[in-house]
């Protein structure tokens, strides 16, 4: 990796840890600057705003590991809803990087700049679908393979599993706290009881 990539890739990574922390709004390009130790003419260098860089942080950081973490999961599954599961149960109460009191970045990202930046809104709609289709996809094959009941709806499946995931990730962040997950684990393990 030449020294211009590495200095982006690190300003792209200490930037999405302030963000993820603090949030985008009120996470200025000065801090920034001050955490990854470039000058400001090397962040205008790599980006000429911080939308840009915003921008940056979910196609080249959130996305690819969106992918390994969140779709992966699904590429040799047998059992849609035994995979589903495992990934939640693995994304809530084992997963170091997301921090219960910091929620989902994906969906803080999604509640802050969403309204305001249709771009933001394009590339995190991207990722969210990315999810939905791979869930959609697994349950389908599940359908075919006698796990999963004929008459279930895998799209209704896979927006109830997403939006409960982002929801649980606020109400976390609200009580910091990972009793409300094991809640919501549970009813998903309950939920899923009746689709087989």
């Amino acid at each position: 990796m030449k020294k211009s990539e590495a200095t982006r890739l690190n300003i792209l990574q200490k930037a999405f840890e302030l963000i993820y922390t603090n949030g985008y709004q009120t996470t200025s390009v000065d801090e920034i600057i001050a955490t990854t130790q470039v000058t400001k003419g090397a962040f205008y260098y790599h980006f000429k705003t911080k939308d840009e860089m915003g921008l940056a942080i979910i196609n080249e950081l959130m996305i690819p590991n969106f992918k390994n973490t969140f779709i992966e999961p699904f590429q040799n599954t047998i059992n849609p809803l035994d995979a589903i599961y495992n990934l939640m149960y693995n994304l809530l109460m084992e997963n170091e990087m997301l921090k219960v009191e910091y929620g989902c970045p994906a969906s803080n990202f999604t509640q802050e700049m969403a309204p305001w930046n249709i771009d933001f809104t394009k590339a995190l709609n991207t990722l969210s679908l990315q999810w939905e289709n791979t869930m959609i996809e697994a349950v389908e094959k599940g359908k075919e393979n006698g796990l999963v009941k004929a008459e279930v709806n895998a799209k209704e499946v896979a927006v109830f599993v997403l939006s409960g995931y982002w929801g649980v990730r606020n109400l976390g962040k609200l009580e910091n706290s990972k009793s409300v997950y094991l809640v919501y684990l549970k009813g998903l393990k309950s939920y899923f009881e009746t689709l087989k």
